[in-house]
């Protein structure tokens, strides 16, 4: 998929952020600090963030010159610098096309490539099935399955822990 890139977030994405992102059934999927609904003033307070980032950690997904999406990396601290946590989103119109499953092998890319990083765990919901398979496909493995561990629309849940290692 030539056509994908991850680029930093920029002012103008604002707009087009807020559009994709203001969709439930993409924040029933995401941990709840993702704001419900998305407005333009969210997306430029997440731009703004972003753009404070050394190294930048947060991306655009932009495919076919639009964007459709959003990912990123939060770095673990103390005993487990050396291990990040990878999300990622895609708009809804832009889902099955293969998008997300690159936009994870870019990011694992940058990731092994600009840190020193050993291990990048990424988390899913128990009904995410769509985000278990990207992950199986950039070749995370399944290391636990946290049974009740989240709360989310007023349900218990359980949280599948996926990693992969880079040495």
């Amino acid at each position: 998929m030539t056509d994908l890139i991850l680029r930093p977030w920029q002012k103008q994405d604002a707009q087009a952020l807020a559009s994709i992102a203001n969709n439930r059934n993409i924040w029933n999927n995401v941990r709840d600090f993702f704001p419900s609904p998305y407005t333009v003033v969210d997306a430029l307070q997440w731009i703004a963030k972003t753009a404070t980032e050394k190294p930048v950690l947060n991306f655009a997904i932009v495919w076919q010159q639009q964007l459709v999406g959003g990912c990123g990396c939060i770095k673990k601290e103390d005993l487990y610098r050396k291990n990040i946590e990878i999300g990622y989103f895609i708009g809804e119109p832009y889902w099955g096309k293969g998008i997300a499953t690159e936009a994870c092998r870019l990011l694992c890319y940058y990731i092994s490539e600009q840190m020193e990083m050993v291990r990048i765990e990424a988390h899913t919901f128990q009904n995410n099935k769509a985000s278990m398979r990207v992950l199986q496909k950039n070749n995370f493995y399944l290391e636990a399955i946290k049974k009740k561990s989240v709360f989310k629309n007023n349900e218990l849940m359980d949280e599948y822990l996926w990693v992969k290692m880079l040495r």
